[in-house]
């Protein structure tokens, strides 16, 4: 949207044709591309998109954004970048620009991705230019986007850097070069390490403070006030999206392929995944101390997106509290407004329909993300018990609330 919004011919590839059909027709499948803004570029002729890789032939840039998940194991699967690369070095020509920009282990683009061009016979900065940049998004915020939020750029050759920093110049974006593709590569992951370890040690610290009965938020709050030396994380159910919970394992499996173990990524990866059996843990307590047992409670997770105001389910953590009560034969239901349908195997786990008279049905209902278009006065007045696991309901002093 912004290399078509400024004016360049920009074409899109994915092999999921819903998705294409729906560029082609402006229907934007994505919360943050307004479906307004995508019709002027496609009716304009400015973007289309396409399942035919053939059309790499007369590209001057690639810009590859696949999926980058982790294994069972918590070790990189890149297969998705590999599988471009192989339909990319088909149509690789002398000139051409290839930019990686999804998150992935330091020296994915020297080690894996320039052997696989080079295959071509074209040789990099000579012939073709390589180089990596990652994405820096936040969906669903309206004060930072792609436009704004500075792009970190490195490539395999000084003249790749270059290459590819005015690729972004042109679109309007921030470019900040940096000395190899390595650099930028461990660049997006000490950003995401950075948010994982803090709010691994304030996840910690709430499991500390319930134990000592000392209201954690209130701590938090307090302790913001110091204007240097502090920044303040909150403590939550678990971590969600398709960076956070995934990308520090990408760092920590690289550094113990050169003998490093990355304790402090570890250990903030054990305390953030545990934390939806914490929750399930404590709404069991608050039940008992009701006369109710889990077996048979009706059970309402309210949000089950990975973060406030948007459709993205990946990763959250909703859905190992979701699994977790199930095992222990809790009736689950489930309430979201950005979210149409759950898509994660979840048979017998139903929409909830949010009313005053169904709330007066839930045994407890556990805030899990908060959102925007939830009225959450209703929820406080008609359930008779509500786990807030995020402190979405600070405002709110009644006595049916429990707080992480």
């Amino acid at each position: 949207m912004e290399f078509a919004g400024a004016g360049l011919k920009t074409v899109g590839i994915d092999v999921d044709g819903k998705k294409v059909d729906s560029v082609n027709r402006a229907k934007s499948y994505i919360g943050d591309v307004s479906e307004k803004d995508l019709a002027e570029v496609v009716k304009s002729g400015r973007l289309r998109a396409t399942t035919d890789f053939s059309v790499l032939a007369e590209t001057d840039t690639v810009n590859i954004a696949v999926p980058t998940p982790l294994r069972k194991t918590k070790d990189p699967d890149i297969s998705y970048i590999v599988a471009a690369l192989k339909e990319i070095r088909k149509y690789l020509h002398e000139g051409q620009l290839i930019i990686l920009e999804s998150t992935t282990y330091p020296g994915t683009t020297e080690e894996v991705m320039l052997p696989i061009l080079e295959e071509s016979g074209l040789k990099v900065g000579k012939d073709f230019y390589l180089a990596f940049s990652p994405e820096r998004v936040d969906p669903g915020n309206e004060k930072f986007n792609t436009r704004n939020i500075p792009k970190v750029v490195g490539g395999v050759t000084p003249e790749c850097t270059k290459l590819a920093a005015a690729l972004y110049r042109s679109a309007g974006m921030n470019p900040v070069p940096v000395n190899s593709s390595r650099v930028a590569e461990t660049v997006k992951l000490l950003e995401n390490t950075f948010r994982s370890v803090n709010i691994g040690l304030v996840n910690e610290i709430a499991l500390m403070c319930y134990r000592m009965g000392i209201n954690v938020w209130e701590v938090i709050d307090a302790a913001a006030t110091k204007p240097f030396g502090f920044m303040p994380f909150y403590p939550g159910p678990g971590l969600g999206g398709h960076c956070i919970p995934i990308d520090p394992f990408y760092l920590s499996w690289k550094a113990k392929q050169s003998g490093f173990d990355a304790r402090f990524i570890e250990l903030a990866g054990m305390i953030n995944s545990d934390m939806p059996s914490q929750v399930v843990i404590r709404v069991s307590e608050a039940l008992n101390e009701k006369k109710k047992c889990m077996n048979g409670s009706k059970i309402l997770i309210v949000g089950v997106s990975y973060k406030k105001d948007i459709d993205d389910t990946r990763e959250s953590p909703a859905f190992d509290i979701i699994r977790l009560l199930r095992q222990r034969c809790a009736d689950v239901w489930w309430y979201d407004p950005f979210v149409e349908e759950l898509d994660h195997n979840l048979e017998g786990v139903n929409k909830f329909d949010y009313s005053a008279k169904e709330l007066k049905t839930i045994d407890c209902a556990i805030v899990v993300t908060g959102h925007t278009k939830v009225d959450y006065d209703i929820l406080v007045k008609n359930c008779s018990l509500i786990f807030d696991s995020r402190n979405v309901l600070r405002n709110f002093t009644a006595s049916n609330i429990v707080r992480l």
